[in-house]
This record gives C-alpha cells, sequence and structure tokens, in this order.
C-alpha cells in the first residue's frame, strides 16, 4: 500500500494534483445559488393574496358596515397594526434565518408593564420597556451567534423566561393611564405600511437581501457563517424584540386591559402571517407587499367573526396560516430562486486512481514511464560495466594518455 507501482504515478504527486471534491467545495463556497431570484412568484402570490383582502373586505361591508368607517374604522387600523407590527417582528428573523419565538411572550410581557406603569408616562413607560427589550434580543442574538446554535432554540429559551414574568399576575390588569391610539390610527397605519413595503422592497435589492439571509446555511447547518452573519442576526433579535414590544403596548392601550397569558398563541399566529405573506422559512426570501396585505386580511377576518358572533381562537387561526404557509414556502423555494445558467458545459468527471486501498482523484491520465532510461552507445570504448547511461563525458580513465 505504501509503495509504488511501475506505470502509476505515486500518491502524495496524484494527491496534490487532484481537486477538491465532494462537501468541501460546497462547504467554501460563498454563494450556492448566484444570480437573482425570481419575483414572478411573489407577483402572482400577492395578486392572489390582494383577491383575498378585497374579499374580506366585501364581506365586513355586507355584514357591519360600521366597522369601515368612523370610530370602527379607527379600531380595526388599530388591529390591523398591531398584528402587523408582531408579523414585522417574525418576518424579520425568519429573513435573518434565525427566527424569534419569543416575540409573543415579549408581547404580552410589554403589555402588562405599559398596564401597570402607563400612570407615570406614556413616553417613559415605552422607553424603559423599549430598552429592556432591546437589551433582552441582543442578548439572545449574542447567545445564537456566539454558540452558533438554532434561533427558534434559543429563543424558545428565551420565551420561558419572560413566560415566568408573565405568571407572576393571576388575573387581568387594567391599563392605568389614558393613552389611547385610535386618535393617531391614521399616521400608525402610515408608519406600519411604511416599513412593511420599504422593507421588502430592500429586501429584494440582491446584495442585501444576501447580506440579510447570509446566516441561512448551505450545507453543513452548524458550519459558522462569519462576522457579517452574526452582525445581522443580532440586530435581527435586537429589532424584532422592540417591535414586538410596541405590538404589545398597542394592543394593551387598545383594550385597555391585559390577561396574562403565555403569549404562545401570539408567536405561532405571527410566524403563521409571515409564511403566508411569502416570507421563506428557510430564510433568506421574501416579498413585498404580503405583510401588509395579511396583517389587513387578519384583521378583517377577525372582525368579521366578531361581527358574526362567532368564537375563534388564535391557535386555529395560526395553525391554519401556518398549514398553508408551508406550502407557500415550498412554492417561494421552488420557483424563486435563481435560474439555472443554461449553455455551460459542465467539467468532465475526474477519473480516480486506486491501488492497495487508496482512491484518489486524478484530473488527467499519467502515461507510463519509461522501465529503464535509454541507453547511450559507447564510442571506443572497452568499458566492462557495460553501456553508459548516464556520463555526457568521457571518463578520465578512458583518456589515451592514461
Amino acid at each position: 500500500m505504501g509503495y509504488d507501482e511501475p506505470g502509476r504515478g505515486g500518491l502524495s504527486e496524484s494527491a496534490s494534483a487532484s481537486p477538491v471534491t465532494g462537501a468541501e467545495a460546497v462547504l467554501d463556497e460563498p454563494e450556492t445559488e448566484p444570480g437573482r431570484d425570481r419575483f414572478g412568484v411573489y407577483i402572482v402570490w400577492e395578486t392572489l393574496l390582494l383577491l383575498g383582502f378585497g374579499a374580506l373586505v366585501y364581506l365586513v361591508w355586507r355584514e357591519d358596515p360600521a366597522m369601515l368607517r368612523g370610530s370602527g374604522l379607527r379600531n380595526l387600523i388599530v388591529d390591523v397594526v398591531g398584528l402587523g407590527l408582531l408579523a414585522l417582528a417574525a418576518g424579520l428573523t425568519l429573513r435573518t434565518a434565525a427566527v424569534n419565538l419569543a416575540i409573543g411572550p415579549v408581547a404580552v410581557a410589554a403589555g402588562l408593564h405599559f398596564a401597570e406603569q402607563s400612570d407615570r408616562g406614556v413616553l417613559a413607560t415605552v422607553g424603559t420597556a423599549t430598552a429592556v427589550a432591546a437589551i433582552g434580543g441582543l442578548l439572545l442574538g449574542l447567545v445564537v451567534v456566539l454558540l452558533h446554535v438554532p434561533g427558534w432554540a434559543a429563543s424558545l429559551g428565551g420565551a420561558a423566561g419572560v413566560i415566568v414574568y408573565i405568571e407572576q399576575r393571576s388575573a387581568p390588569v387594567l391599563v392605568q393611564g389614558d393613552y389611547d391610539p385610535r386618535g393617531t390610527a391614521g399616521q400608525l397605519f402610515v408608519g406600519f405600511a411604511a416599513i412593511a413595503v420599504f422593507g421588502g422592497l430592500f429586501g429584494a435589492v440582491n446584495p442585501i437581501r444576501r447580506l440579510v439571509g447570509r446566516f441561512r446555511p448551505t450545507a453543513d447547518p452548524a458550519r459558522r457563517r462569519g462576522a457579517a452573519a452574526a452582525v445581522v442576526v443580532t440586530g435581527g433579535y435586537v429589532c424584532s424584540t422592540v417591535l414586538a414590544t410596541l405590538a404589545g403596548v398597542l394592543i394593551a392601550s387598545a383594550d385597555q386591559r391585559v390577561t396574562p397569558a403565555t403569549g404562545l398563541d401570539w408567536t405561532v399566529l405571527a410566524v403563521g402571517a409571515t409564511l403566508l405573506a411569502g416570507t421563506s422559512a428557510f430564510g433568506l426570501r421574501g416579498g413585498v407587499f404580503g405583510t401588509l396585505l395579511v396583517a389587513g386580511a387578519l384583521g378583517l377576518f377577525l372582525g368579521y367573526a366578531q361581527a358574526r358572533g362567532w368564537t375563534v381562537s388564535l391557535w386555529a387561526i395560526g395553525g391554519a396560516a401556518l398549514a398553508v404557509g408551508l406550502v407557500v414556502t415550498r412554492m417561494v423555494e421552488t420557483y424563486g430562486r435563481p435560474a439555472a445558467v443554461v449553455g455551460v458545459p459542465a467539467p468532465p468527471p475526474a477519473e480516480p486512481v486506486s491501488g492497495g486501498g487508496w482512491s484518489v482523484a486524478q484530473p488527467q491520465p499519467v502515461g507510463d514511464w519509461p522501465p529503464v532510461l535509454p541507453a547511450q552507445p559507447a564510442v571506443g570504448s572497452t568499458d566492462p560495466w557495460g553501456d553508459r547511461r548516464w556520463e555526457s563525458s568521457p571518463r578520465t580513465w578512458d583518456v589515451d594518455d592514461r
């Protein structure tokens, strides 16, 4: 096994000449899918979402027209913005391929804090909650990127810690302050719509899309994705916890009371809404108007169910959204990835060289070496050692005068 055979190159020479193949080549490749995503699938899907949104507007108008004007419309807008902020929080971390499952408990905890402390001033109360949420998101992001562990597992642990804080209350808490978001419903909706749409537009730019989704694994999920991916993921966790905090404050101020609960049903609803909007469960890919349309459709459906006197569970709505959203993820991953390059011939496969239990890739065949060096004819010599093979000049004892 350790010797070279005649007519075959040595092991070290073959190994050095062979290219890197297999998993190492995939892992070292910075982009496994170069090129721009195809956005036709998003256009088709968001058109269907728009049609569904229009159908729900018609149903609500037929059932209760007062819901779409005056105070009813302001109530509906506040509910849509609250759901939309949670969907944005989930969508941002899904885009970075490190989903934050703690957004629901964070929203409930922020609502409880706002209800208990809002009499001290809205800005001070919201500022404190936002600062705590940002620090918590930073710590969660550092755990994910430093240990390089799945985001869903780390954020589920963070959700457990937030639920411990929520369980310190056993009865609903009434809002102590007098802030009413209905008075600024229009401004809130414009701000939410701008964040959702411009975020989607920026995510459609190829360099930004690849930077945001850099944490998405290409071959080995446990392989670190670099410092840029770590910074993006950590920033995503900070922004998502802040958005969830604002959503909880908004919902609490609109309802004027907060019931202690785990909030995981809000997480399921937010993740389901994000997947339904067209964001891939694998990260990286997403649409432009999907989050805005899905948040509006969910708000309309909840209002329509209330007008009809239906008792609906957030778990049921979130589960249904998740089921459809997983189908949308497969559709996005199938028809949204960059088109394959046509007309570029593939390199020929390497021929393996095997012998004695070793198999080394050989890019080109190696010809047989000559068994012996060619003999040079001896001129005027009676050397008993045979033909001269190496010397190019006369030997000293062949000189005539010796």
